[in-house]
């Protein structure tokens, strides 16, 4: 059932009050945070990882898993006293103003949604080499992942969310499976030596994995629709932190023991992983944990594109065409529709690159550094001072601006949608004068 939570957010010195009728509970809440960031990277990133630094990968995921702690929380902090569908473009409102929340809504509408093409080819690369097609059925493949996630979208956030707790569910077992049935074929001496491409080695590996555990801002687009925010969010934001950091030592640590120089050479390694100790079933194994991974992942992020998209038609930062759904509980269908065109559009443009993902990767992740960047700065004027959230903002804040640095020349489509938001807000200013 649905259900009203009153509750307050606090503002500065002022107090607002909040009414909230969400649908998700703490099950299904804690299942989207985990399929948000256990998503497309337990397919690739242990392989590449391991091929760039080695057994010593096992000490990156580690480094990535205990700096994304302060990351997580910050998020869980801003999302449960704030909770509205723009997310962090709602929160750098709050603290920087509206030039500010426009660039923030506008990298995440536009720029991390280039990343969702990527989404779908991983999977289908999976799903053809499984099926043993000839390979050109990826874009077909990679089209039609696409399409149970719309649909059950356009449902509504309780049936996208009873959908992501069955996936989330199938998905860790799933991974305990491949660990278990891969560990047996352990070799000890693939952990020697222990690092062989030296210190930097683990310094790329850890940039490898910063895609492995980034979408903690997913639940703030949504944290609308959660029955007690305040209360369930950080819950379900600290059992994700757990589970997904278990999840992604244990794969690194059996694809270091199994495959050990092997590691990385491979489009699809973790067929490699199961192929000696489950020859039989494995294949489907893998198979299954493409398809849960992928359906996860999009019907996660679905739901935030929806939501953000509505959360700028009612701000006037889009169309104010797009803003029915914004309210807890609406189904932001038009806002829907138009992410469908734009993942359309994004994928003709991949599939005439010839399906070369890099350089969606790289917008997908430069548009995120420059988001957490921002969230981040929010935090540290929103929170309140010398609490918990905001120590964990300041950490974070530090944090993203070395990811800004690392992003470097690939800030260039961040850029570009910025100035289009100072465009947008010139136009608005003139608009209102006349």
């Amino acid at each position: 059932m649905t259900s009203t939570v009153s509750s307050t957010v606090e503002t500065g010195q002022s107090v607002e009050p909040a009414v909230h009728q969400g649908s998700l509970g703490l099950a299904r809440g804690t299942a989207l945070y985990i399929a948000a960031v256990l998503g497309t990277g337990i397919l690739v990133l242990p392989g590449l990882a391991a091929s760039v630094a080695g057994p010593a990968s096992i000490i990156a995921v580690a480094v990535v898993f205990l700096l994304s702690i302060p990351l997580a929380g910050t998020f869980a902090a801003l999302a449960s006293r704030y909770p509205d569908p723009g997310g962090v473009a709602s929160y750098a409102r709050r603290a920087l103003g509206d030039v500010w929340a426009r660039m923030a809504g506008y990298w995440f509408y536009f720029g991390v949604c280039v990343g969702a093409p990527v989404v779908g080819v991983l999977g289908a690369e999976y799903v053809v080499a499984v099926l043993g097609v000839d390979h050109a059925a990826v874009a077909w493949v990679g089209i039609a992942i696409f399409v149970p996630p719309f649909v059950i979208n356009f449902f509504g956030v309780r049936v996208s969310g009873a959908l992501q707790l069955v996936l989330t569910a199938l998905l860790l077992v799933v991974v305990v499976g491949v660990v278990a049935v891969s560990f047996p074929q352990s070799d000890a001496a693939n952990f020697q030596p222990f690092l062989p491409h030296g210190i930097a080695g683990v310094g790329t590996a850890i940039s490898l994995f910063l895609w492995a555990f980034a979408g903690w801002e997913v639940g703030t687009h949504i944290a609308g629709e959660f029955r007690n925010p305040r209360r369930v969010i950080p819950i379900a934001t600290a059992i994700a932190v757990v589970v997904v950091g278990a999840a992604y030592l244990a794969l690194q640590l059996v694809t270091v023991a199994v495959l050990g120089d092997a590691a990385g050479t491979s489009a699809t390694p973790l067929l490699d992983l199961v192929a000696d100790g489950a020859p039989g079933y494995g294949p489907f194994l893998v198979a299954v944990i493409a398809a849960v991974v992928v359906a996860g992942v999009v019907n996660a992020y679905l739901g935030a594109f929806g939501k953000l998209g509505a959360s700028l038609g009612r701000d006037g930062d889009l169309p104010r065409w797009l803003a029915r759904g914004v309210e807890d509980g609406g189904i932001p269908r038009r806002s829907l529709s138009v992410v469908a065109l734009l993942i359309s559009v994004y994928y003709a443009l991949m599939a005439a690159s010839g399906f070369e993902l890099t350089p969606f990767i790289l917008v997908h992740t430069s548009s995120m550094a420059a988001i957490y960047a921002i969230g981040m700065v929010a935090a540290v004027r929103l929170l309140a001072t010398w609490s918990l959230g905001w120590w964990m903002a300041v950490v974070s804040t530090v944090l993203t601006a070395g990811l800004l640095v690392l992003a470097g020349p690939n800030l260039i489509i961040p850029a570009v949608l910025a100035v289009a938001a100072v465009i947008v807000g010139l136009f608005k200013r003139r608009t209102k004068r006349e």
